[in-house]
């Protein structure tokens, strides 16, 4: 059986049928029904804000958040992130401008963002990387001095928090995935987390063609609706969620047991008073050190079933989409940890003694 990088978590399937019972009996399929309502109602209590709006996916969601500025101009981000994070930039009519990356967690360097404040600067859009957060207080500091938004991408961070703080109260706005690939899942499926309670007027008919409560477009908005079946699906996990985290932090514990101080082989660094989701295990393969690189890791893997990712890479200031934004870039340390960055399978179903198997086909690899 191959073992992928990562692998969806899926409920009872008696709980989803359920769940589907009564989207056939009460026959929504879309538009804001009675399941998405009572997703909504329920992370509402996750995330303990009142400011929650459900989207299709997490890429429209971002979008959205992008559009209800009105904002003209430049946003400043990283390059050490999924394509979805700078093509909804650029699908929002504003330049990327990207930063360099801190080398410990790969999160946004936040010592070299106010170099590239200019007077066409309008927002910052950081990354919480694998689930790694971002320095939150320095980016607050950073905005309110120059009057700028701060919409966090928190694809990868559901479910974790800063001294016990849901990661969603920072920022203006924070975009959580619900893409089977992530932590917790929606089949597909987004959300906004927001401070300004003003906002949710906007950001309901963005997502509904821009259309108000009197049938009349005074927006420009997009379709972006969740259906009942992605709600259901959410419903059923968010049961299990605590679950799922507890039994991907042992498979985390166990590749940190077997691998962590091994030569050439880095981890990102833990972080003080983070209570995380174990969303992602990636390590840095130092081919002078570990005696083979990254790709040799990668495909000696491949050849027992394991499928492990370079993610991310390459970054998007190497995608030629973004060619037009990338003149004078300095970012050294995200091109040196894109080329050597690799994310080891993990995932709720993964169990103990597969990790031990990875572990062994690479330590056996350095041992050669």
């Amino acid at each position: 059986m191959m073992i992928n990088v990562t692998r969806p978590i899926l409920p009872p399937i008696d709980d989803f049928i359920k769940e589907v019972y009564d989207i056939w009996n009460n026959g929504y399929l879309t538009n804001d029904g009675p399941k998405s309502m009572e997703f909504l109602n329920k992370l509402k209590v996750f995330f303990q804000s009142n400011n929650v709006q459900l989207y299709v996916n997490g890429h429209s969601a971002l979008e959205v958040a992008l559009s209800v500025y009105d904002m003209q101009g430049e946003v400043i981000t990283t390059p050490f992130t999924f394509i979805s994070t700078g093509l909804s930039i650029i699908n929002s009519g504003l330049t990327p401008i990207f930063c360099d990356i801190e080398p410990d967690n790969y999160t946004i360097d936040v010592d070299k963002i106010e170099t590239l404040i200019t007077d066409k600067t309008c927002a910052i859009l950081p990354v919480h990387v694998y689930g790694c957060v971002c320095n939150v207080e320095k980016i607050e500091q950073i905005a309110r001095k120059y009057n700028l938004k701060v919409i966090y991408d928190a694809a990868h961070a559901f479910g974790v928090k800063k001294n016990g703080i849901d990661i969603s109260h920072f920022g203006d706005i924070s975009m959580f995935s619900f893409h089977a690939t992530k932590v917790f899942n929606s089949i597909e499926g987004g959300a906004l987390v927001y401070k300004d309670s003003e906002l949710t007027f906007d950001l309901i008919a963005r997502r509904n063609f821009g259309i108000n409560g009197q049938n009349k477009i005074t927006i420009a908005g997009t379709n972006a609706k969740m259906n009942e079946f992605q709600a259901a699906m959410g419903i059923c996990n968010l049961r299990y969620i605590d679950k799922c985290i507890n039994a991907r932090k042992q498979c985390y514990n166990k590749y940190l047991d077997m691998l962590y101080g091994i030569e050439g082989i880095i981890f990102t660094k833990q972080q003080e008073g983070i209570t995380s989701n174990y969303s992602y295990l990636p390590v840095q393969i130092i081919e002078k050190k570990f005696g083979f690189s990254r790709d040799d890791v990668c495909d000696e893997l491949n050849r027992y079933g394991i499928f492990p990712r370079k993610y991310f890479y390459p970054l998007l200031s190497d995608m030629p989409v973004f060619t037009p934004f990338t003149k004078g870039l300095d970012i050294h340390i995200a091109k040196t940890v894109a080329d050597n960055i690799l994310t080891l399978p993990l995932y709720a179903d993964l169990s103990v003694k597969d990790v031990e198997k990875i572990c062994n086909i690479i330590i056996g690899l350095k041992g050669r």
